[in-house]
C-alpha cells in the first residue's frame, strides 16, 4: 500500500482529530471523570473499527485481518504503559487536571517515534531478511522474562533522563498551571526554565521509547506492510489517553494480564521464528491472541489476587490538650495546594 494519496489522507485525518482533541473538547485543564474517559475511550475505539472497516472493503479481507490483530496487539502491550504512567503521576504528584495535557504532548511524540522505528524495521526486513528471525527470539525472550521474573519496583527518581533535565536544565519546585515552561529569576538574571509538569513529559516519552521496542516488533509478525503495522500502531496509541482515565484506578487488579501479554508475545516470536516453515493464518493469530487476553482479564476477576491483612490497630485514648494548644494551632498557616513536586527534581537554580 505505498499510494501517496492514502498516507497523506491519513496524516490529515490524524491532525484533525488531534485539533479536535485538544482546541475543541480539551481547551481548559480540568479533571477527566471515569464518565468522559469510558466515552471517549468508546470513541477512539469505534473510530478504529471504522478505519478498519475501510481497510478491509477496499485492500480485502486479509489487510484488514491484519489491522485488527495487529491493533488488538498493540492495544493490549500499551496496557503495560498505564501501570507505569501510574507510578509516574503518583511519584511526582501530577494535578488530575494536567494529566490529559502531559497524555496529550506525550501520545504526540510518541506517533513520531513509533513512525520512525516503524520506517526503520521495514528497510531492515526489505534489506536484512534475516533481522526476522532477530525480532522473533527477541520477543520470545521478552515473553518468558515477562512471565518469570516478578514485578521489580520502578524508581522514577533514578531515571537518567531526570538527571540529564537536571543537569542541563533549571526546575522550579512547584507546578506552574499546565505550562511546561516558564521565565523566571535564576540568580541575577532571567530565564526560561522547566516546570515539573515537562519532567514528566519527558518521563511519559521516554516510557513509551522502551515499551515499542517490544510492541512494533509483534506486529511486524502480523505484517510487513508499512501501512497497516503504521495505522494499527496510531491508533491504538490514540486511543491510550482515554484508557488510562478508565483503567487507572483498577489496573492492579488485572494481575494475570501480564501472564496473558507474556504468552501472545512468545506466540508472535514464535510465529516470526518458524514463518519459514509454517505459516499461521492471520485469523488464526487473532483468535489466539484475543482468547489468551480474554483469558487472562477473566482469570483476574475470578481469582483476585490475595492481600495480606494487617494486624488491627489499637487506637491510644487521646490526653487532654494543654491550655492554649488549640489556640496555637489555629494560628499554624494551612498547606499551600499549588502542588509541590518530589525533592528529587531540585530547585529551579539548580540546572546548569
Amino acid at each position: 500500500m505505498s499510494h501517496v494519496w492514502l498516507w497523506v489522507g491519513f496524516h490529515a485525518l490524524i491532525l484533525a482529530l488531534l485539533a479536535l482533541d485538544l482546541l475543541v473538547f480539551h481547551r481548559r485543564a480540568h479533571v477527566i471523570r471515569l464518565k468522559e474517559a469510558a466515552i471517549w475511550s468508546a470513541v477512539w475505539i469505534g473510530l478504529s473499527l471504522a478505519f478498519n472497516y475501510g481497510v478491509y472493503r477496499y485492500f480485502g479481507h486479509e489487510s484488514g485481518l491484519e489491522f485488527l490483530t495487529g491493533y488488538l496487539i498493540e492495544k493490549a502491550l500499551s496496557v503495560d504503559n498505564i501501570f507505569v504512567f501510574v507510578l509516574i503521576f503518583s511519584y511526582f504528584r501530577v494535578p488530575a487536571e494536567y494529566q490529559h495535557r502531559v497524555l496529550f504532548w506525550g501520545i504526540l511524540g510518541a506517533l513520531v517515534m513509533r513512525g520512525t522505528m516503524i520506517g526503520a524495521g521495514v528497510v531492515l526486513i526489505r534489506e536484512f531478511h534475516w533481522i526476522i528471525y532477530v525480532f522473533g527470539a527477541f520477543l520470545m525472550v521478552t515473553g518468558i522474562r515477562m512471565a518469570t521474573h516478578d514485578e521489580q519496583e520502578i524508581h522514577p527518581e533514578a531515571n537518567p533522563v531526570l538527571r540529564v533535565i537536571r543537569r542541563f536544565l533549571p526546575v522550579t519546585d512547584t507546578y506552574r498551571g499546565q505550562r511546561f515552561f516558564v521565565r523566571e529569576a535564576v540568580g541575577p538574571r532571567v530565564r526560561r526554565v522547566a516546570t515539573p509538569l515537562f519532567v514528566v513529559l519527558a518521563l511519559v516519552e521516554t516510557t513509551d521509547l522502551v515499551f515499542a521496542v517490544d510492541s512494533i516488533p509483534a506486529i511486524f509478525a502480523i505484517t510487513q506492510d508499512p501501512f497497516i503495522v503504521y495505522t494499527s500502531n496510531i491508533f491504538a496509541i490514540l486511543g491510550l489517553r482515554a484508557l488510562y482515565f478508565v483503567l487507572a484506578g483498577i489496573i492492579h487488579k488485572f494481575h494475570y494480564l501480564k501472564l496473558g501479554l507474556s504468552v501472545v508475545l512468545v506466540f508472535v516470536g514464535a510465529k516470526m521464528l518458524f514463518s519459514e516453515i509454517y505459516h499461521v493464518p492471520v485469523g488464526l493469530s487473532l483468535g489466539v491472541i484475543a482468547t489468551m487476553l480474554v483469558l487472562s482479564v477473566a482469570a483476574s476477576l475470578i481469582w483476585p489476587e490475595r492481600v495480606e491483612a494487617l494486624p488491627p490497630v489499637r487506637r491510644a485514648v487521646p490526653e487532654p490538650d494543654p491550655p492554649g494548644t488549640r489556640a496555637a494551632a489555629a494560628d499554624v498557616e494551612p498547606p499551600s495546594d499549588e502542588g509541590e513536586a518530589p525533592d528529587a527534581l531540585g530547585r529551579a537554580g539548580s540546572g546548569a
